[in-house]
């Protein structure tokens, strides 16, 4: 007996002396999981999906292998369909999310108030609305109310138009051509205003669709054209019209978020910021050199004058009003006023 009491006393003991002296994040480990799964649609052959790539090593190396984030390109998790990221995540399928809010608008329609038809026309407009606390605090305010821990914001890239037909120089040129979009409603108006036939389907989907000719055309970031070389689809007209520029969310799911330690949770969101920062440059970068590039591989980009832009703002009209409505009219004023002010500067 006594022999027994001596032994539960020196394991007392120990366990009091771990407790003061043992980091808190080691006990956390116990609970994390030897992997946290984060859906991309892209690989890393493109700025997305390098964006992605980039913060999962950083949080990996910053927390010395505590949190392992392993990257599924092609919504993988999700069976190639990427409107159903945020559902999935919801669902503890996808544990980290590095993603385009356009393509959830069916699911949380109230994170795309960045893709509205020509909103924010250009980069010096775009650093100015993500530099302010007001706006990137009320949106992720918004992200944690959806389900998910928001850490920083990327850049997708501008979304210009192709197709295989003819040139678009005008909203009349749009007229009759079947254009492949993301699941974004909002896209398929903007395409039905303009007298185009808006067909949804994935990414998976519509490389084929493209090669056949059962599409007429698509509209991507010019950083997507040439690396999934879509030139080779028969797409040989592209419009440069900077229409849309979402953002890249970088995010955890709140149940993974709240099982990581203080230490840990600012180690992520550090790591998550650095990451935005470096997958931005990266689409700064092939945004200056895109139309350059095009061109080299044979296709015939217009990029439109200040007036023809005008047009086509005027032609989205209609559908910028009545989706702004239906997103979050305040929050997007706000961004327009602070666009406007960009403009007079």
């Amino acid at each position: 007996m006594i022999k027994r009491r001596s032994i539960l006393s020196v394991a007392a003991k120990s366990a009091a002396v771990l407790s003061v002296g043992t980091p808190t994040y080691l006990f956390a480990q116990n609970a994390y999981k030897a992997e946290y799964k984060m859906s991309t649609v892209v690989p890393p052959a493109f700025a997305w999906g390098k964006g992605g790539e980039i913060f999962a090593n950083l949080v990996r190396e910053r927390t010395s292998g505590r949190i392992n984030i392993k990257q599924y390109p092609g919504s993988s998790l999700v069976q190639g369909d990427q409107t159903r990221e945020f559902s999935a995540m919801r669902q503890g399928i996808i544990d980290v999310l590095c993603g385009a809010p356009v393509n959830w608008s069916g699911t949380v329609r109230e994170l795309s108030p960045f893709i509205l038809p020509f909103l924010i026309p250009d980069h010096k407009a775009w650093d100015r609305v993500m530099a302010s606390p007001v706006i990137t605090g009320e949106y992720f305010d918004l992200v944690r109310k959806a389900g998910a821990e928001p850490l920083a914001i990327g850049e997708t890239g501008y979304r210009q138009i192709s197709n295989s037909q003819r040139p678009i120089l005008k909203p009349d040129d749009m007229k009759g051509l079947k254009i492949r979009v993301v699941g974004s409603p909002m896209y398929g108006d903007v395409m039905t205003s303009m007298g185009a036939n808006p067909t949804f389907m994935s990414w998976a989907d519509a490389q084929p669709a493209l090669a056949s000719k059962a599409v007429d055309g698509q509209e991507n970031p010019l950083e997507v054209f040439l690396a999934a070389k879509v030139h080779n689809l028969g797409q040989k007209f592209v419009t440069k019209w900077n229409y849309s520029n979402d953002i890249l969310l970088f995010a955890i799911a709140n149940p993974v978020w709240s099982s990581w330690s203080a230490q840990d949770q600012k180690i992520v969101r550090e790591a998550g910021v650095d990451a935005a920062k470096q997958q931005t440059q990266l689409a700064r970068d092939l945004f200056n050199s895109d139309v350059e590039k095009v061109r080299a591989v044979g296709v015939n980009v217009h990029v439109p004058t200040p007036a023809e832009m005008n047009e086509w703002q005027i032609a989205a009209r209609r559908v910028y009003a009545r989706w702004k409505a239906q997103i979050n009219p305040n929050l997007i004023s706000k961004i327009e006023a602070i666009v406007d002010a960009s403009r007079k500067a």
